[in-house]
């Protein structure tokens, strides 16, 4: 009997689309971000990337919304 794990690990980089998609954010804004230096990428082969560690990073670093008080 052979079982399936379900865990997949991330991946290690993203190209610019997938780490759009998966940011949730467009790909104007990775690209503003990354001339910005907000954001590191690489070239891999003439294409873009972003390790999966620089995404999280950047993510980390947004700003965080602090919550409305009710004035009610």
């Amino acid at each position: 009997m052979t079982t399936s794990n379900s865990y997949s690990p991330p991946p290690l980089a993203y190209n610019i689309p997938d780490l759009a998609k998966a940011s949730g954010r467009g790909r104007s804004v990775i690209f503003e971000e990354i001339a910005a230096g907000r954001l590191i990428a690489r070239k891999a082969g003439g294409k873009l990337i972003v390790l999966y560690d620089d995404a999280v990073a950047w993510l980390q670093a947004l700003p965080v919304r602090e919550p409305k008080h009710s004035t009610t």
